[in-house]
């Protein structure tokens, strides 16, 4: 596609709602994601870590 400027560039012939709308939500999907990630990964190692020092405590 040939685009005459920035602004229609933009404006994605008339579709531009949808177009950076399913950008926006997707990057706020997987911005999200990897908070929960990073959240999940650090209750992992909380457990983890917790086992250990219940190990160590009854050795």
């Amino acid at each position: 596609m040939n685009w005459s400027g920035p602004a229609e560039f933009f404006a994605m012939g008339g579709y531009a709602f949808y177009v950076w709308g399913s950008f926006l939500v997707t990057a706020a999907c997987l911005a999200v994601e990897m908070l929960l990630l990073r959240a999940r990964r650090q209750s992992a190692l909380q457990r983890v870590r917790a086992e250990k020092n219940r190990h160590e405590a009854a050795a």
